[in-house]
């Protein structure tokens, strides 16, 4: 017995690129999985997603072409939030907005298990002010999936004050079940992962603001100098720039330092609605594909 055999069904809120991706984890290592959206029309994409995700996966050779049907059907997509009631473990992934959050955590309690281990994929809200409205504190975790979940190995665990040693110790063995590696470390504004990219990021775009260089020349240097697989400026694209303003907000208001004040071209493109990949339209253009 490992500390998280008991963790059969889970429940994910939110079927955006993270929550879809989740589900489509734990699905892929036999879990079953209870995908609960607001809206019908995310969860029919989040399944279109997985479905062309898999095939991705067969043509990689990471899974076998029969396993398709089977993880598909692991899934359950539904409006009907009490129907993780059952679940082992749920895993908030709605937007990165506190009160958003904290109203969401407070919902689960009327029907969440005595034993259910609520989790946040939060990229960089506090876990001990998301804890401080879930029933019982000791079992409410950060679990930091980074993006895309199917391909990246890192989970980023972060404990709350109140978290205890055994909700620690079962989400750790659960990432392992999952192919991938649960790092621990401390609630702090960003964690570790965004408290070191994101004003990597944002640095990047006070060179655009500042013409010390064009976003293309940018990536370039950074990896062709620097071995990053791709440049500061299309993985903010990719993250998405309103995300990245999000983080940058979360850094400075937490920390309270200037070095992570948002670069005024990024609030500036956030406000005209330049968000990235998603909007077809950021530091590059992606208007073919949007």
């Amino acid at each position: 017995m490992t500390p998280s055999d008991h963790i059969r069904k889970v429940g994910v809120i939110g079927a955006g690129t993270m929550g879809g991706g989740i589900a489509h984890v734990f699905a892929q290592h036999g879990f079953s999985v209870v995908l609960v959206d607001s809206v019908d029309g995310a969860l029919q994409n989040a399944r279109a997603t997985i479905s062309g995700n898999l095939d991705r996966q067969i043509k990689k050779q990471v899974i076998p072409a029969g396993d398709k049907d089977a993880i598909l059907g692991r899934i359950t997509a539904t409006l009907d939030l009490k129907a993780t009631a059952g679940c082992q473990l749920i895993i908030e992934a709605i937007s990165e907005n506190l009160d958003a959050k904290l109203r969401l955590i407070g919902s689960l309690n009327g029907w969440c298990g005595d034993d259910t281990i609520v989790a946040t994929n939060s990229s960089s809200l506090p876990i001990t002010r998301l804890a401080a409205a879930a029933k019982h504190p000791d079992r409410f975790i950060g679990m930091h999936f980074m993006n895309p979940v199917p391909v990246m190995k890192l989970v980023e665990i972060i404990r709350g004050h109140q978290t205890s040693e055994s909700t620690y110790e079962i989400v750790v063995d659960l990432c392992g079940r999952l192919g991938k590696t649960g790092v621990g470390v401390n609630d702090y504004p960003g964690f570790v992962s965004n408290r070191i990219l994101m004003p990597m990021l944002n640095e990047a775009m006070y060179c655009v603001m500042e013409g010390v260089a064009e976003p293309a020349a940018i990536d370039e240097v950074m990896k062709l100098g620097m071995a990053h697989p791709m440049g500061p400026l299309a993985l903010a694209d990719f993250i998405g720039l309103d995300v990245c303003l999000a983080i940058m907000n979360v850094l400075y208001e937490g920390l309270g330092d200037s070095k992570y004040r948002a670069c005024p071209l990024l609030r500036k493109m956030v406000y005209a609605g330049d968000l990235g990949r998603k909007t077809g339209r950021g530091f590059y253009s992606y208007a073919a594909t949007a």
